[in-house]
């Protein structure tokens, strides 16, 4: 899971104008683990895309990687 938050962090550094500003989190609760993906304000559209394509994309990465560990995992998209 590390290599993969890794992994999402460049990703996201790739498409916004400010990268020092990306940080990404992970969080375990008792069903389900959270990773928060912070970007700055001015980014939070280019991390979403255009009708929400890239934020889908990267659910979907994140799915199918969690659903590989054996994980339950949710991505949340933070200002």
């Amino acid at each position: 899971m590390e290599e993969l938050l890794e992994c999402m962090a460049c990703a996201a550094k790739a498409l916004v104008d400010d990268p020092d500003a990306v940080k990404v989190s992970l969080s375990e609760g008792d069903n389900e683990s959270v990773v928060s993906l912070r970007v700055g304000p001015e980014d939070l559209g280019k991390v979403i895309g255009k009708s929400g394509r890239t934020a889908e994309a990267l659910r979907t990465i994140l799915n199918a990687a969690s659903k590989k560990a054996g994980v339950k995992c949710r991505l949340e998209i933070v200002e």
